[in-house]
């Protein structure tokens, strides 16, 4: 989660508020009250971030009481009220799952109000993000947001051999913390579909929008003359954020 997303939510939350993480296993969320993950509460915290030097960690308001060990795209109702939930966080994991809609449904019906995260497609279409692919190999979604909307496209396995599609690694390294997720706070709802494409041209146009909109590449005095577009060196592997 962007640092300045989670500092925002923890200086907003009312104390006596409820709060439920959604996906939080890899790193859940301390200020949560309940936490649901199909990963087992002893196992949390994997890609976690060790608290600055002299600091003592955050203390968790779940527990493993709290803690709901389920699949959320059981297709079944998440144990929760209609709006009996005061804020639902879900970061990084609707990329992951095999259905974010249903995910997305169950979010919108029992929060009053909450935090999304996502990678956005600056990310998911850019090579060499955590080795010499495109992407993070186990994310499903291409994921948009038109205006309060959510849109998922099934990330297809053509993208891969696709370079007109593809972001070079040299272009990623330059983008933001910002610019490599979506964010979105909000309240009383939101929207979210699957964006189906229905034939070949508006399905390589969509894929083409993503490196368009980073414009052309800057010229940079060492790479000119240089023919290796795909920059596809100096892969560097990092941990999942979550």
């Amino acid at each position: 989660m962007l640092e300045d997303s989670r500092c925002r939510i923890e200086r907003e939350l009312d104390r006596n508020a409820v709060v439920l993480d959604i996906g939080g296993w890899a790193d859940p969320f301390p200020r949560a009250d309940w936490v649901v993950d199909v990963m087992p509460y002893e196992s949390r915290g994997l890609y976690a971030q060790p608290p600055p030097a002299g600091t003592d960690p955050e203390p968790e308001r779940f527990s493993v009481r709290t803690w709901i060990r389920r699949d959320a795209c059981d297709r079944e109702p998440l144990p929760f009220e209609d709006d009996s939930v005061d804020f639902v966080i879900c970061s990084h994991t609707l990329e992951d799952v095999r259905d974010p809609i249903g995910v997305c449904r169950e979010i919108a019906r029992i929060g009053k109000a909450g935090y999304i995260e996502v990678p956005s497609r600056l990310e998911e279409q850019s090579w060499g993000v955590v080795g010499p692919f495109v992407g993070w190999s186990h994310h499903r979604w291409l994921i948009d947001l038109v205006g309060d909307e959510l849109q998922f496209v099934h990330k297809p396995a053509a993208l891969q051999a696709l370079p007109g599609a593809q972001i070079p690694n040299a272009r990623y390294r330059e983008l933001s913390d910002e610019q490599k997720v979506i964010t979105l706070f909000w309240e009383g709802g939101f929207g979210f579909r699957e964006r189906i494409l229905f034939d070949q041209a508006e399905h390589d146009a969509y894929l083409a929008e993503a490196p368009a909109r980073l414009g052309p590449a800057p010229e940079h005095p060492a790479a000119a003359g240089s023919t290796t577009g795909g920059d596809r060196g100096g892969v560097r592997r990092l941990l999942r954020r979550s």
